[in-house]
């Protein structure tokens, strides 16, 4: 990854795609797959809620925007939230090599597994992340707990 990117720049292209699910009224996740220059390759967003697609997580819907790629290792993966397990499993499938995380603190993630397996992790903390993600859980636990397969 070029020395010179971002990471907070790229990372806006993830919260901009979280706000929008979140106007839709869907879960607030947004990501975004990059090339090791920058440029965008896909971008989206959790659409669970609004296409009745719980497969629809931020970072696979970038991921499938971004259409095939000979090789994932030098691309860099936005994220707005800790990666789930089943993101998690998307980015070492691919050996993505990079992922930049919005922040930990509302979703803990196991980042180690992801670090484990060569990526670079690099966790932003940002502000702007978490409270977006306390105010949609407090308004909407019900949603957020479906969406990490929690039944309270």
């Amino acid at each position: 990854m070029d020395k010179h990117l971002d990471h907070f720049t790229l990372l806006r292209v993830a919260i901009d795609e979280a706000k929008l699910g979140l106007s839709e009224g869907g879960v607030p996740v947004g990501a975004a797959l990059f090339d090791a220059d920058g440029n965008v390759l896909g971008r989206g967003h959790n659409r669970r809620v609004q296409e009745n697609d719980p497969s629809i997580h931020g970072e696979t819907d970038a991921f499938r925007k971004a259409g095939r790629q000979q090789t994932y290792r030098d691309k860099i993966l936005a994220t707005t939230l800790a990666p789930c397990w089943y993101c998690s499993g998307l980015i070492r499938q691919f050996k993505i090599g990079t992922v930049i995380v919005g922040e930990s603190v509302t979703f803990q993630a196991d980042l180690n597994w992801l670090r484990e397996s060569g990526v670079n992790v690099i966790d932003l903390h940002s502000v702007e992340c978490i409270a977006m993600m306390n105010e949609f859980i407090a308004a909407h636990p019900e949603i957020w707990n479906e969406d990490i397969g929690e039944d309270e």
